[in-house]
């Protein structure tokens, strides 16, 4: 019998916090023999925003959106060597779009058993928690949902790792 944890995914946002949740899903994956999938969010979405608001013209908008192209492969690059260096293999995917929306469709299109997330920021005003994509994501998803806290215990579990 399968364990109740086959399939994994990791949301990655470029924060030191997604990170720690990725090298705990690392240590989880390896633990119970799940598979483990990397997902990057490319923040299209509030990217068109900004064009609509005139914040950025259509050149600034094209630069922009290649140097968060570029930040999103180097974040699943890193966390394909993180899983590596531990015997694991790793799915990664490169996504844009509305982050909630993205995050929702992969765990169904992937049926993911387990999503990890990093610890959510402090919630600063009202307009802060309507506005955290993630957390819609995570009240959202048709899975369970961890929340990866703790950076030096989980840093220790990593390292520990054989």
């Amino acid at each position: 019998m399968a364990g109740p944890i086959e399939k994994m995914m990791v949301y990655l946002d470029g924060t030191e916090e997604s990170i720690v949740a990725a090298e705990y899903a690392v240590c989880l994956a390896k633990g119970c023999g799940a598979s483990l999938t990397a997902l990057y969010v490319v923040n299209t979405r509030a990217l068109n925003d900004l064009v609509r608001s005139r914040i950025f013209i259509e050149s600034e908008e094209r630069e922009y959106k290649s140097d968060l192209e570029e930040d999103a492969q180097r974040y699943l690059n890193h966390v394909q060597d993180l899983a590596r260096k531990k015997g694991l293999a790793i799915q990664t995917i490169k996504s844009s779009g509305a982050i909630n929306t993205e995050i929702k469709h992969k765990v169904e299109e992937l049926d993911i058993d387990l999503l990890l997330i990093g610890e959510l920021s402090r919630i600063q005003s009202r307009r802060d928690e309507f506005y955290n994509e993630v957390e819609r994501a995570m009240r959202s998803v048709s899975c369970s949902v961890m929340i990866v806290k703790n950076e030096d215990r989980v840093w220790s579990l990593y390292e520990s790792l054989v």
